[in-house]
């Protein structure tokens, strides 16, 4: 399997011949994530993630998904140091499902579940979490991986509806953020969208309800509340980017994209 969803590069899939020896140490190391500006969301995320993220909006029309960014420049992740520690409060589902992961040949109506084997964490020393016991069954462990990632797709599927009904209430506007980290510098994140306040509030009656109902006004004020995070996390870049004035230049040919994984 092919590179997918930002983080995951070595992809197979789980089985009892192929892993039956195999452990999982996971917990603090993120360094898998260091790179990626940015991670997919779930709707049910937005309070806890809202504290410290900005949420925004990235894909196409056919493939819209909330996003919390966690970098103002592309290959950055502004919340794992260098030791590999996530600096946050609250961590993405989708950081903590990694290295699992499932898959679908048939558009979402079976799944398989996959292990990324590049993942540092993974090992047949015994060290971590053992996938299968002695006799080749699966592991408490196994069990409430694959307890966690249902409940991940069941509000994966849910956060979809959510978006298409953005979609279909035309409420998206792609937008970008500048940002002057210092004296002559600049910084340009572009690739992504957010919800129009002025036609949240033009809805019609019908269309506030429907939002109401399944909690999608609240989601859309959370999403816009969360986007102050922008400017806190300039408090996170490296010293010399501030002092860095050629970067202005940089940011104006190379704009920064947001990854929609």
């Amino acid at each position: 399997m092919s590179k997918q969803l930002l983080v995951y590069s070595d992809t197979n899939t789980l089985s009892r011949t192929r892993h039956r020896d195999w452990s999982v140490k996971s917990g603090s190391d993120y360094n898998f994530a260091k790179e990626v500006n940015s991670v997919p969301l779930t709707a049910v995320e937005f309070p806890s993630a809202a504290d410290e993220y900005p949420i925004v909006f990235a894909g196409d029309e056919d493939n819209i998904m909330p996003v919390a960014v966690m970098g103002l420049r592309s290959d950055e992740n502004l919340f794992v140091d260098a030791a590999g520690k996530l600096d946050a409060k609250y961590t993405p589902a989708f950081l903590r499902r990694y290295p699992f992961v499932f898959s679908s040949s048939d558009d979402g109506e079976n799944f398989t579940l996959c292990l990324d084997e590049s993942f540092a964490g993974c090992n047949q020393k015994n060290v971590g979490e053992r996938l299968f016991d002695s006799e080749g069954e699966q592991t408490q462990y196994l069990q409430s991986i694959l307890e966690f990632l249902k409940e991940y797709q069941v509000h994966f599927t849910r956060t979809e509806a959510f978006c298409k009904k953005l979609l279909e209430f035309d409420l998206l506007q792609p937008m970008g953020a500048e940002f002057s980290p210092g004296e002559g510098a600049r910084l340009t994140l572009s690739g992504f969208m957010a919800i129009d306040r002025d036609r949240l509030k033009a809805l019609s009656a019908d269309q506030l309800q429907e939002l109401v109902q399944n909690d999608g006004l609240e989601l859309a004020y959370i999403h816009l509340q969360s986007m102050r995070n922008f400017t806190a996390m300039l408090s996170r870049l490296p010293a010399e980017v501030a002092e860095n004035k050629s970067i202005e230049k940089e940011a104006v040919e190379n704009e920064t994209p947001v990854e929609a994984g």
